[in-house]
């Protein structure tokens, strides 16, 4: 059987509780780890999101599987996990993938961090 990878990236979102943009500040507080995943040049040119782990896409199942070595040591049993790339796409194939791996709190955050970015800065142009 093979999908497009909008049914994909349904399939994906139809197990996960994703995140609003205006709710990640909340989630945060309440111990969810936030996990960037976007790439190197996308961090450098947009900048970094605050209070969030680096965690290259590429090593993510590697540094957040229960029964990983190499496992970081923020990744608790049973913590809830936020994924962000940058506009919310592959962060959602990640955190399913997470889900079979036994990281059954993962999911991700809807628009990614531009989507984010557009949030703060809304609120920050409101306030002053």
């Amino acid at each position: 059987m093979t999908l497009t990878i909008d049914g994909l990236l349904t399939l994906a979102r139809a197990q996960l509780e994703r995140v609003a943009p205006e709710d990640l500040g909340d989630e945060q507080q309440r111990g969810a780890l936030v996990i960037d995943i976007r790439p190197e040049d996308q961090r450098r040119r947009d900048g970094p999101l605050p209070g969030a782990v680096v965690i290259d896409r590429n090593v993510l199942e590697w540094r957040l599987a229960p029964s990983s070595l190499h496992r970081v040591p923020e990744s608790t049993e049973g913590r809830r996990v936020i994924l962000v790339c940058n506009e919310g796409f592959s962060s959602s194939l990640a955190a399913a993938t997470l889900h079979m791996v036994g990281v059954t709190g993962a999911t991700d955050l809807i628009g990614g961090f531009q989507a984010w970015a557009t949030i703060r800065a809304q609120v920050e142009s409101a306030e002053s």
